[in-house]
């Protein structure tokens, strides 16, 4: 889990640098608050994901923070990506993605609890 979160770490700093350097003239301020949106979720998720590969002393915890890590990750393709897509093209269809993510990142605080608890 330390890798993904590594790399995700070097998108979010990526993302959020051209959001705030290179969107700022292209792109409404109600569409740019998506995009910051999206970063600052994003961030906190993964602090989550490099939090969840270091949770668990035993092999069932263990496998319940990485559970939690992985629906971290699909939180973040999902809500953070619908939130860089809508700032980019408003999209109707992206109004339902969102909640997805954001469910699976409620699915992921769940595991993670879960791992911390049983181990």
């Amino acid at each position: 889990m330390a890798v993904v979160a590594a790399v995700n770490g070097f998108l979010v700093v990526a993302l959020g640098a051209f959001g705030a350097h290179g969107l700022t003239n292209l792109v409404p301020a109600a569409e740019l608050s998506y995009w910051q949106t999206g970063v600052r979720y994003h961030m906190f998720h993964v602090i989550a994901i490099l939090a969840s590969g270091f949770c668990g002393s035993g092999a069932l915890a263990r496998r319940w923070a990485a559970i939690g890590g992985w629906l971290f990750v699909a939180g973040i393709a999902l809500f953070c990506g619908s939130m860089y897509l809508l700032a980019a093209q408003p999209m109707a269809w992206l109004s339902w993605v969102a909640p997805v993510g954001g469910v699976a990142f409620l699915a992921g605080w769940g595991a993670l609890s879960w791992a911390l608890i049983i181990d």
